[in-house]
């Protein structure tokens, strides 16, 4: 990547991940309807959403980076204590996420990263209340892809075999699958709280 001065016109490839490191494809924020939805890390009209970023202009405006593990300076100190505390949605997958791309690239990352929206995208189309959205959020961030994959399959089966058409029925057996998918691979699906 070339280094960028136009902020208004940059878009990043991969906008499902950010330059932080979160997955923008897994946050509530990249599927809420209307004019508050974020197109994810630099994607299309983000700046006029987010105009300031101190990582954004750190990393691409004055390293030439697409995301902090290209940096020569990561691991920074901003992210000394990632892992430890949440913000909107989880900072724990952080450095295991730069690790992955690491190794494997931001593509592959990519790849890796598609089927959990796909499951996302179905949990949220068939079985969110209107109160689960962050919770089906944190377990495809969370949970294992095979994990995420039975617990859907789980769910369908459920609510066609005990003939569940009610929302709130559905959202409570699927959130109900997933806590004990989440107790199986010891994952806990809340967000932690600041120590400040």
């Amino acid at each position: 990547m070339k280094h960028c001065n136009d902020k208004k016109s940059y878009q990043r490839d991969y906008p499902t991940i950010s330059i932080c490191g979160l997955d923008c494809g897994l946050c509530p924020s990249f599927y809420t309807e209307g004019i508050s939805r974020c197109p994810g890390c630099c994607g299309q009209d983000f700046f006029n959403k987010h105009p300031s970023c101190s990582i954004i202009t750190c990393c691409i405006y004055k390293h030439g980076c697409d995301i902090c593990c290209d940096c020569k300076d990561f691991p920074c100190n901003r992210y000394e204590h990632t892992g430890e505390v949440d913000s909107f949605i989880t900072y724990r997958n952080v450095i295991k996420n730069f690790n992955y791309i690491k190794k494997y690239g931001l593509k592959k990352y990519i790849e890796e990263q598609n089927p959990r929206m796909e499951l996302l995208k179905k949990m949220l189309e068939n079985y969110n209340d209107g109160r689960s959205k962050s919770f089906f959020c944190i377990a495809c961030t969370l949970l294992s892809i095979d994990m995420l994959d039975r617990s859907f399959i789980i769910a369908v089966k459920k609510t066609g075999e005990q003939h569940i058409t009610d929302i709130k029925a559905k959202a409570k057996l699927l959130k109900g699958i997933l806590k004990k998918a989440a107790e199986s691979e010891n994952v806990e699906l809340k967000l932690r709280k600041s120590k400040n």
